[in-house]
């Protein structure tokens, strides 16, 4: 049966054809141009601080950050095992080594109680992923941090908008990124963000990103960089998108609001929660089933796949990965391990209505019923 639900697809219905065309009349269309300025210091604004620099895609802005903080060969970088791999990724391009650490049962994010143990006189810093939308508990982070002389780098990929205590997620650690993939909730088509309050640290990432360059002085390059910028057109998209960034906010939410009501009768799922201390932008509705095998999941997921409904199943911990699972010993991380074979990401994305999440949520309902009945058979 063709997709009628994919997991994923962007929302183009505000400005980006206008803002795009006018790259085109003008062109301007390489890494320079009027709308990279705009879409950062929009975007700076957005997320409450003093610089955001535009970047090819989150993956580079992990890459840039890191540099920008001295991470080196030699060092360790805590992160959590269960996250996209682009955060182990990233580590290692610095010739540095990714320390894995446990999640929350219920947010699923990093556990701030299993840092402390990791930490070694190698360690240099810490990167606290806001996993699909939900953020990390960061005054606890921010305290360890202090304690040991490390910085923090905010995995913000997939939380735009998010915040903590009701400051906006971004804001929050030494430095943040963001993707601003086709799949995000704001995207420039492939991009990526940095956003920080430290200028040293801003300069250095604007000298990186520009393959070194001196900023005073014409292919004069006096460090080692690389070629990680933003294009003005994809820049104009960003600026469209945005202006509506509150609009594809609440579409994730009002879109979560509708599953939750449909679910919460369901036994067999566990729901993403929102701590009363944070605002969660469901960048995927994600759920975990209870008392599931990998392969019951995966049978759920086909199932839906027959109806008509593309799913994910969740990242895949880091420690199971063949370039890490050398590093950390498997049993370290339970409740990775548990959540991450039963877990699912259902369609996400502005659009959806009322109707099509309750008839999503229909055919779950009947897909898991017919794997629990041959289960028990």
């Amino acid at each position: 049966m063709d997709i009628l639900y994919p997991v994923a697809l962007p929302a183009l219905n505000g400005n980006e054809k206008d803002y795009v065309l006018d790259c085109l009349d003008s062109t301007w269309i390489s890494s320079n141009g009027s709308y990279i300025h705009k879409f950062e210091q929009g975007f700076a604004e957005f997320c409450q601080t003093k610089h955001a620099m535009a970047c090819s895609n989150g993956t580079t802005a992990l890459h840039l950050a890191l540099l920008a903080h001295g991470v080196e060969e030699g060092d360790e970088v805590i992160i959590p095992t269960f996250t996209f791999v682009a955060t182990a990724n990233a580590v290692t391009y610095c010739k540095a080594t990714p320390v894995f650490v446990d999640s929350e049962p219920d947010t699923w994010n990093l556990c701030p109680q299993h840092i402390e143990a990791k930490i070694t006189p190698r360690t240099k810093g810490i990167i606290a992923v806001h996993l699909y939308g939900h953020p990390a508990d960061m005054d606890p982070i921010m305290d360890i941090a202090r304690r040991h002389g490390l910085f923090v780098i905010e995995d913000a990929a997939e939380a735009v908008g998010a915040q903590y205590k009701n400051r906006m997620v971004g804001s929050l650690g030494h430095t943040a990124i963001f993707s601003l993939f086709g799949n995000k909730i704001i995207t420039t088509g492939e991009g990526g963000m940095i956003t920080t309050n430290d200028d040293s640290v801003a300069n250095k990432i604007r000298l990186l990103k520009g393959q070194g360059m001196d900023p005073n002085r014409r292919y004069w390059y006096p460090v080692i960089g690389y070629n990680y910028r933003m294009t003005n057109i994809q820049a104009a998209i960003g600026c469209a998108q945005l202006e509506m960034a509150e609009w594809h906010i609440g579409q994730r939410i009002q879109s979560a609001r509708h599953y939750i009501e449909n679910l919460q009768d369901c036994t067999a799922i566990t729901l993403p929660v929102e701590k009363i201390w944070a605002k969660n932008v469901y960048w995927m509705f994600s759920a975990v089933f209870h008392e599931f095998t990998e392969e019951q999941r995966d049978e759920v997921m086909h199932g839906l796949r027959r109806m008509g409904i593309e799913t994910r199943p969740f990242f895949y911990p880091m420690h199971t990965l063949p370039p890490y699972k050398h590093l950390q010993a498997a049993d370290e991380f339970p409740v990775a391990n548990r959540i991450c074979a039963q877990g699912i990401n259902l369609p996400s994305y502005a659009g959806l209505t009322a109707n099509d999440i309750e008839h999503i949520s229909s055919c779950l309902k009947k897909v898991l019923h017919e794997v629990s009945s041959e289960e028990r058979r």
